[in-house]
């Protein structure tokens, strides 16, 4: 698995700080937007704002990932909320006959289910060659592929909704998979935008440490 960063909202402590700064202050737009206020000052807004709750600020700041080696059982709970944007790889115009998978840890670690899996994984591959060779098309002989297929996709959410992802989906009863690469999401996320996610925290196992929030 790989989650990055594309790209991010410019200056998004300047536009959530004016953001904050429009809803609270009874100075003109055009003053709130040419103070050069320093970064202590606006840090200090954000995170008050953000621990009253008052999170609709963060929606004027969004981020694009982009997540491969993940299996489409991932994504098909990912691609759930609905306020984000998705782009995935297409398994209808992109030939499978080669696909790479994902394998749960708790088959891996079990002999006997490991072969069951992989034989499997192979059996789907054999049918999937096969169907081409019939001529039918990639988009009807993906039909025959499993959900551990290995995919990509690009997401494009504002910060409010990242934190509403992050908090569902980091929780202790999460899907491993989705919650690994929610966890690196927010690693990176505290990277570019720490005074919005620094009041939440992974522990030691990738799960979230602090309680959900009210979003």
């Amino acid at each position: 698995m790989d989650v990055r960063v594309l790209a991010h909202t410019p200056d998004p402590v300047r536009v959530i700080y004016t953001a904050a700064r429009t809803c609270y202050s009874a100075g003109r737009p055009s003053e709130l937007w040419a103070e050069e206020a320093p970064r202590e000052r606006m840090e200090r807004l954000i995170r008050r704002v953000v621990e009253s709750g008052h999170h609709s600020v963060l929606e004027h700041v969004s981020a694009t990932f982009r997540m491969t080696g993940v299996s489409r059982a991932m994504t098909h709970q990912l691609v759930r909320h609905r306020l984000c944007s998705f782009t995935q790889q297409s398994q209808r115009y992109v030939d499978e006959k080669k696909f790479g998978f994902v394998e749960p840890e708790s088959i891996r670690k079990s002999p006997a289910a490991h072969e069951l899996f992989q034989r499997a994984m192979d059996e789907a591959r054999e049918a999937y060659r096969r169907l081409q060779e019939l001529g039918v098309r990639n988009e009807d002989a993906r039909f025959v592929l499993p959900n551990a297929v290995e995919s990509q996709i690009v997401v494009t959410a504002n910060l409010r909704e990242w934190r509403h992802i992050v908090e569902l989906r980091c929780r202790p009863g999460s899907q491993w998979e989705i919650r690994r690469a929610c966890g690196e999401v927010l690693r990176l996320l505290k990277q570019h935008v720490p005074t919005a996610f620094e009041d939440l925290r992974l522990d030691e196992g990738g799960t979230l440490a602090t309680p959900m929030g009210d979003d």
